[in-house]
């Protein structure tokens, strides 16, 4: 099997006539053998986005995080910090934890009973020589870092440097106190896509017009995509909103993806009577952080591989990414509101949670209709669309990932 590993054209297959910018192999898509090269070159590699400390406002509160074959056990500490352990007995290798949350004390095996602290340190190990070090047969650790309330981890022994995040996102998420909010609802989905379909899908609108006219009824440039006049009003409306910014201490300028960067983040405007992104525009809970009004549209955040995080004045739509195997990619998604919101009095969780609920499940039906006909044997590469420059981008960025050493 021969793979084009060439990085100077994103997307551009081997052995065919097709220009720069197109799409990906059939191979890509449905090949076992590329697929675990993702896993160790992609998601083995690159920062991961676990979930919120909303999920784990107590000691000994965790959760399980998922990635292929690995669960990472995400756990608050007696100490407060929060730490991924690999969810792998020292002992013989039995998972243990098994409960996807929960809170717990100590870390025990259910097998053989060995007991591990929150901090992964072993304490415990019944019917064992004398002479064992405990200190030897410690939970193995992923690298953590909590960035505004955002959890990250890497799997790599030594990961890529994570300050650019910091230096780059972190201030344009400070207004909204995200470390200050909680988790008011969380689903799970598991699309039958690959899952470099689900991270292009999300990475393009030109399928917006007909497969998100909710989303493009409150989003202005979704709509504008197809028609010059809206989009000349677009950029209209947006010049409109930066003295609002400005008095707010927002800082409106694009972190853009540049070569070899992992995140990025824009800010965008909605439509004459929408104020947050919800399915009539109005508001849906409290004000997030030190924002005062609703007309600050939308700060969106992307961080390959696997993070979608869309703020709105009044609440965050958090998505997270991971491949459970070949053809299943799993979706985990939660919507934060501030920590003191009051349920039935400051929101309805069917309020906050329809606009993006909606809009996920019409993306996981498309992209389940994209991987049924690329496992066709007709499917060839088409050339991407001048709109489609973020699948251009994101096709670059992944063949370059397959070269990590």
């Amino acid at each position: 099997m021969h793979i084009n590993m060439n990085t100077s054209n994103a997307g551009r297959p081997s052995g065919t006539n097709m220009p720069a910018g197109s799409s990906l192999e059939r191979q890509f898509y449905t090949d076992p053998a590329i697929y675990n090269l993702d896993i160790q070159k992609v998601f083995m590699h690159y920062w991961l986005c676990a979930g919120h400390v909303g999920r784990i406002p107590h000691p000994g509160d965790y959760f399980i995080y998922h990635v292929a074959d690995e669960s990472l056990i995400i756990i608050r500490a007696d100490d407060t910090r929060i730490h991924a352990l690999f969810n792998v007995c020292r002992h013989r290798g039995s998972r243990i934890c098994t409960e996807e949350t929960g809170h717990t004390k100590k870390l025990v095996c259910p097998y053989h009973q060995w007991v591990y602290d929150s901090d992964g340190s072993l304490i415990h190990a019944r019917h064992m020589a004398a002479e064992i070090d405990f200190s030897n047969f410690g939970l193995h650790r992923a690298h953590c870092r909590v960035a505004e309330g955002l959890i990250f981890i890497n799997l790599a022994e030594q990961p890529p440097d994570f300050s650019p995040f910091e230096r780059d996102i972190v201030p344009r998420l400070k207004p909204y106190d995200l470390g200050r909010t909680k988790v008011c609802h969380a689903r799970a989905y598991n699309i039958r896509a690959n899952w470099k379909l689900v991270v292009e899908n999300s990475r393009e609108c030109y399928h917006c017009g007909v497969g998100h006219p909710q989303y493009c009824r409150a989003v202005g440039f979704a709509a504008a995509i197809d028609s010059p006049v809206a989009a000349e009003k677009e950029n209209l409306v947006c010049s409109s909103q930066q003295e609002l910014l400005a008095a707010q201490g927002i800082d409106s300028t694009q972190v853009p993806f540049l070569p070899g960067s992992w995140h990025h983040c824009r800010r965008f405007f909605l439509r004459d009577n929408f104020s947050t992104e919800s399915m009539d525009g109005r508001p849906v809970a409290l004000l997030l952080g030190s924002v005062t009004d609703t007309g600050v549209g939308v700060l969106a955040v992307v961080t390959l591989p696997n993070l979608l995080l869309e703020i709105s004045s009044d609440y965050a739509m958090l998505m997270r990414l991971a491949p459970v195997s070949l053809h299943t990619t799993r979706a985990d998604m939660e919507w934060l509101v501030a920590e003191d919101a009051v349920e039935g009095r400051d929101y309805d969780v069917t309020r906050v949670t329809d606009f993006w609920r909606l809009t996920a499940e019409q993306d996981w039906k498309l992209c389940e209709d994209n991987q049924a006909g690329v496992n066709s044997t007709r499917y060839q590469p088409g050339p991407y669309a001048l709109v489609e420059n973020g699948v251009a981008h994101f096709t670059h960025w992944y063949r370059t990932a397959l070269t990590n050493p």
